[in-house]
């Protein structure tokens, strides 16, 4: 039987960071015969949102979970979920725009290719496989587009307001709340919206204890999060994957703490809104030990002086220098070498982790025994000689865990600062729902807004 579609490309419209397998939303074609004519279902500051393009969007969800429908919400409520991710895809582009970023079509050619080498297909299968299921090629590639651009939006707002000191690093690892190993975890997120009175506040709350409840009640935690959750990641089941303690939120770390596989938190309040976590699956941290390398280097470059052929020819003389005892590899390196971080050290390269230096020496540093000395091999930068002086084995957990801590609070701030720049981004917008059934009966105003662009 055909493998549908959406069962290996996204069904999902509203990816800020975009996955070599990245999941897409074909879009609808135009009407034909005696098909309605479409309708406008919702105004999102200058664009709009057609139902042939809600009607497509739905469509490439339920089939992504064909075999297992019970997952998804009644459809009115997959309704709004689908469309209120359509609408932070269209506000995201549109801010984008305004900041002038945008991308090339090599760019996107890029991206295709990245889609159809994850699905094991060649760029053309892939461009026969989106026609086939009834979809335009070109409005696949306008999405993807799409997905780019927000993806440069989030480095943009990112790299403008997210570093990390030393200190915080240090204040982490050194806080009693610091938790080592990693947890696989699932979440259901009901936002409060930014600058939220009181009433948004309550209606928030009131959601979440309905996704709790329908939890408790027996409906699956990704059925639920399909249904309740507005995090982008919602129509995935809520899953954020394998985390590192030290990337949870550290107002939720005790929460989890608690937990056994399989356990649901309560609602809890968040900084944005509301949050429901599910622990899947949890594993202990490990000592990381290492193989680390003790070198040195000789490396001629070509210049306008010296041909590739003679920088050969010259790193093979020293090559047999070295081997017949008539140099000394020291003195070599300090008057040839073109390296500027070893040559003035006699070529020393101090010890190193294996691909710290790139892969064609980290192949050469396997073949080499103790003191044995490589023959001239190229790479990039020029012809090397590389000598072996000894290795040992490193345990490297404590730069880890700095490297990760640095990592985890790099983390944490960006998802933070990017959903706060969203939760900012929606409330400051005019968006404007047409159709009375996809406004969400749980939020004030169906969740409408019309303080943006006039």
């Amino acid at each position: 039987m055909k493998q549908p579609l959406a069962l290996f490309l996204f069904a999902i419209a509203t990816a800020t960071v975009l996955p070599a397998h990245a999941q897409l939303l074909p879009q609808s074609q135009a009407p034909q015969g005696n098909q309605p004519l479409d309708r406008i279902v919702a105004v999102v500051d200058d664009g709009i949102i057609l139902q042939s393009e809600l009607n497509e969007a739905m469509r490439s969800v339920q089939q992504q979970y064909a075999s297992d429908p019970s997952q998804l919400p009644p459809q009115d409520v997959l309704a709004r979920q689908v469309l209120d991710r359509l609408i932070l895809m269209k506000l995201q582009v549109q801010r984008a725009d305004d900041q002038g970023i945008h991308v090339s079509d090599a760019d996107i050619d890029q991206a295709v290719a990245a889609v159809a080498q994850q699905n094991k297909m060649s760029p053309e299968q892939l461009r026969a496989a989106v026609e086939q299921d009834g979809s335009s090629f070109v409005a696949f590639r306008k999405q993807l587009a799409d997905q780019l651009v927000a993806q440069r939006l989030h480095e943009s707002v990112v790299r403008d307001q997210v570093s990390i000191s030393d200190s915080e690093i240090n204040n982490l690892l050194a806080s009693p709340t610091y938790k080592a190993g990693e947890v696989h975890l699932s979440h259901i997120q009901i936002s409060v919206p930014s600058g939220g009175n009181a009433a948004d506040i309550e209606a928030a709350q009131k959601k979440a204890q309905q996704a709790v409840d329908a939890i408790k009640g027996g409906m699956d935690f990704k059925a639920a999060a399909i249904r309740f959750s507005d995090a982008q990641d919602a129509l995935d089941g809520g899953d954020l994957g394998w985390r590192r303690m030290d990337e949870v939120p550290p107002a939720f770390v005790d929460s989890i703490s608690t937990l056994k596989p399989g356990d649901v938190t309560a609602a809890l309040r968040g900084p944005t809104g509301f949050h429901i976590l599910k622990l899947i699956d949890q594993r202990a941290p490990s000592r990381q030990v290492i193989t680390e390398y003790h070198a040195r280097q000789i490396l001629i470059k070509p210049s306008e002086l010296m041909t590739p052929e003679q920088a050969r020819q010259k790193a093979e003389d020293l090559y047999n220098q070295i081997t017949t005892k008539k140099g000394d590899f020291t003195k070599l390196a300090k008057d040839n070498s073109k390296d500027d971080t070893t040559a003035n050290a006699g070529g020393d390269m101090g010890w190193f982790p294996q691909q710290a230096w790139g892969g064609a020496i980290a192949q050469q540093l396997t073949t080499l025994k103790d003191n044995q000395v490589s023959q001239p091999f190229q790479t990039e930068a020029g012809w090397h000689i590389i000598q072996l002086l000894g290795t040992r084995q490193s345990d490297r957990t404590n730069d880890i865990e700095r490297d990760q801590a640095r990592q985890a609070i790099g983390n944490r701030k960006a998802e933070q600062a990017y959903d706060d720049y969203l939760r900012e981004m929606r409330s400051s917008a005019y968006i404007n729902v047409l159709v009375p059934e996809l406004r969400d009966p749980n939020l004030p105003n169906g969740g409408q807004s019309g303080t943006g662009k006039s």
